[in-house]
């Protein structure tokens, strides 16, 4: 069978730490998890949409509004893998986007240069990206991973810590040696297009050291010699991680707000 499709794969779990059940949250009379898989619908470039979930009850909401869906095993410790069983179930399959359940917010575009990224570029194994950051809470906070990339566009390193460490500069010539030295601060946004062989490579192999000290799984692609591409958007899709962004979500599309 012929490897030429291109398909969004949306892990969805029940289970959360901070918001049990999310997907299945109802905004404007949909789930997160419809408004996320509709927006993925609209993106060219794009063959099939499916959803990845251990939890019957996404399966059978996903079932309800139309989604393609499928079952998978409870015991993946991550996104990538669980989209890997489901990739690996469809050779036609030659690209993957890692949308993540929690998005509605994202914009096309965004998907868009992902796909980009790892369809059209042969050297990059893994596209992604990122959004300039300019506050100092951003920078320092641990929780916004930070990344550096070359001139071409292919990441260096992700961090929790601030990089590029900025020697010499305090409070009163921050601004002047910033703007001198021509450098600036990258957040890191959770999505990822994968070629269908780099995926199964990543997910295959052992954790690296950079991503045990990091806890940043794509540490083991940079640190195995794989190489992602990165593009720069200019919007911050904000997740759903808690009862306050869903609240947020839910006057923003009910027209509360």
């Amino acid at each position: 069978m012929e490897q030429n499709q291109t398909a969004i794969i949306i892990p969805a779990r029940y289970g959360s730490s901070r918001l049990e059940g999310k997907p299945l949250l109802k905004a404007n009379n949909k789930p997160i998890i419809q408004w996320v898989w509709e927006k993925a619908k609209t993106c060219p470039y794009v063959d099939r949409v499916i959803v990845a979930t251990d939890d019957e009850r996404i399966f059978n909401a996903c079932k309800n509004f139309g989604a393609e869906v499928e079952m998978t095993s409870t015991e993946h410790k991550s996104g990538s893998d669980r989209i890997a069983e489901v990739a690996k179930r469809h050779p036609e399959i030659a690209y993957i986007i890692n949308l993540q359940g929690d998005e509605p917010l994202i914009e096309q575009s965004n998907i868009e240069l992902v796909i980009k990224g790892v369809k059209f570029d042969d050297k990059a194994d893994i596209s992604t990206l990122v959004r300039e950051i300019k506050e100092d809470d951003e920078i320092n906070n641990p929780n916004l991973v930070k990344c550096v990339f070359d001139l071409n566009g292919y990441a260096m390193y992700f961090s929790r810590s601030k990089i590029p460490f900025e020697r010499g500069v305090n409070e009163e010539n921050e601004a002047e040696k910033r703007l001198n030295g021509g450098w600036k601060f990258y957040g890191h946004l959770g999505i990822y297009g994968y070629k269908r062989e780099a995926l199964f490579k990543m997910t295959e192999l052992p954790q690296a050291t950079y991503e045990k000290a990091e806890s940043l799984e794509q540490l083991r692609a940079l640190q195995n010699g794989m190489k992602i591409k990165v593009a720069v958007v200019d919007n911050i899709p904000v997740g759903i991680d808690t009862i306050e962004d869903f609240e947020k979500f839910k006057a923003m599309v009910e027209g509360q707000e």
